[in-house]
């Protein structure tokens, strides 16, 4: 997909600059930024949400059960 984003000068710069040197697009750049960016922002709690749904056990009967083992 293609999309319109206003870059500021300076790092439009920066950017031109890591692409000489690693002999990388622009394109290909912001690519890896944005895939980097997003692994290290991806939520990891939300897949947590609903993972006992399909289990017939009462979670606090259950919580109950365990802490009485202690």
């Amino acid at each position: 997909m293609r999309t319109l984003v206003d870059i500021p000068d300076g790092l439009i710069k920066g950017l031109a600059d890591i692409s000489a040197t690693e002999k990388k697009s622009r394109a290909e750049l912001i690519r890896e930024a944005i895939a980097e960016y997003l692994q290290k922002h991806k939520p990891t709690t939300v897949a947590a949400f609903g993972l006992w749904k399909d289990r017939k056990v009462d979670g606090l009967a259950y919580q109950e059960q365990v802490r009485s083992e202690w």
